[in-house]
């Protein structure tokens, strides 16, 4: 791996989280010009979401690290636009993540969004996130994600992947060693029955919610990247921007 590399590394879980820590170690295992920005504060499932309606604040933290008041995206169009200088990243990381980001999950995540607004702005880019067992987030075993993360980053920018492309990496819950391997997938499916709505009262009894769930398998296929994760393997999936179904748009032409 060539130390030239140029890359840019985010996240949505913000600037002080510890999957952050871990993306920038594996960043400078893979080069000696690293940039740093983050949101400020928390933004999991802010998804592709931008800052219409308030002002991006920009805060530096230290040489190349910048905390941005503002979402994932936003922070992927600063450092692209307006931090760093001279040519652009060659490379977008995203992560990583604290806690899955498979099946569904792709569509509310800030992680693949922030890797999603590096693929639209030409940069190759890749979302990183760690799972973790049910409930157990002060157990993180970070160190898969920092063991192999190096490897297999350099083993996707070997290959390469086409423009309008991301690649999605989910490490399992596991210690390094006790990985089974890594393995391309698909996007799998989660058992959405188990999504609920939590309805409760504040103290001037007002009615308020939150919104739960619980990941459950449901009845994924091999090749999946539920089935990959739950069987102990790194899941690699690319996802594709254009999210046009031609099966579908072949159908519909007719009726049209």
């Amino acid at each position: 791996m060539t130390k030239s590399l140029r890359i840019l590394i985010s996240n949505d879980d913000g600037i002080h989280a510890p999957g952050l820590r871990i993306l920038e170690d594996i960043a400078n295992a893979l080069s000696d010009d690293v940039w740093v920005v983050a949101p400020e504060d928390e933004q999991s499932g802010a998804s592709h979401s931008l800052s219409l309606h308030d002002p991006i604040r920009l805060r530096q933290l230290g040489e190349r690290r910048f905390a941005v008041r503002g979402t994932p995206t936003d922070c992927v169009l600063m450092g692209l636009k307006q931090v760093i200088p001279g040519h652009k990243p060659d490379l977008v990381l995203s992560g990583v993540n604290r806690g899955l980001n498979i099946a569904e999950d792709v569509t509310y995540s800030g992680t693949i969004a922030a890797a999603m607004e590096g693929t639209q702005l030409g940069v190759p880019s890749i979302a990183l996130s760690q799972a973790y067992g049910k409930g157990d987030q002060q157990g993180i075993k970070w160190s898969c994600a920092a063991a192999h993360g190096p490897d297999i980053i350099s083993r996707l920018l070997q290959a390469g992947w086409p423009d309008d492309v991301l690649v999605n990496v989910n490490f399992p819950n596991k210690e390094p060693d006790d990985v089974v391997g890594a393995i391309v997938t698909e996007q799998g499916r989660w058992d959405q029955s188990h999504t609920y709505i939590d309805a409760r009262v504040d103290v001037r009894g007002n009615e308020y919610f939150w919104l739960g769930y619980q990941h459950q398998a449901g009845d994924n296929w091999k090749g999946s990247d539920v089935y990959a994760i739950y069987h102990g393997q790194i899941s690699i999936t690319p996802l594709h921007l254009n999210l046009t179904h031609w099966a579908s748009h072949e159908k519909l032409k007719g009726a049209f």
